[in-house]
């Protein structure tokens, strides 16, 4: 049995893998089917009588999954990795500066924000169309806006640095 503690949106979930198909959340089991799709830049996920297609890449050292036009942020730690860093009193916020990049291809249809601007954690920096759907790109953390790298109607590639958040 594999244990890994994912950190989403400041909530910690502990989750055991107990096989191919079941999975234990909070202590709550999950069964669940998950099939690549699209040379593995999607995703097929089946649980609780639910499916849903999401994206998932890694980026900055976490990893970013969309999901239903909403990104997010995912810190993923194993037992071991979490001992060690709680043994060095380190915490898992992130510090410094972070590079958003662009999920996937796709055409820049807004970008509510302007260089110098205060954002909160959650707040929508980029709304970028991919295969005909809007997705909004949030902030990761709480910080100010200083530099744009995109405009609007600019057609991006995967992991295009679109602007940068101190």
């Amino acid at each position: 049995m594999e244990i890994y503690y994912a950190e989403i949106e400041d909530v910690e979930y502990q989750i055991e893998i107990l096989s191919d198909n079941q999975v234990v959340i909070n202590g709550q089991p999950h069964e669940f089917d998950f099939q690549a799709l699209r040379q593995h830049l999607s995703y097929s996920l089946l649980i609780g009588g639910n499916s849903f297609e999401i994206n998932i890449y890694q980026d900055n050292g976490n990893w970013e999954v969309l999901l239903r036009g909403r990104r997010f942020s995912v810190k993923v730690e194993d037992e071991r990795e979490r001992r060690l860093r709680m043994a060095a009193g380190q915490v898992s916020k992130q510090k410094g500066e972070i590079l958003l990049q662009a999920p996937m291809p796709g055409l820049v249809i807004e970008i509510p924000i302007k260089v110098g601007q205060e954002v909160d954690q959650g707040d929508v920096l980029v709304i970028l169309e991919s295969m005909k759907m809007q997705n909004e790109l949030t902030a990761p953390k709480a910080g100010r806006i200083t530099r744009i790298r995109a405009k609007v109607n600019d057609i991006v590639e995967r992991k295009q640095v679109l602007l940068v958040l101190e």
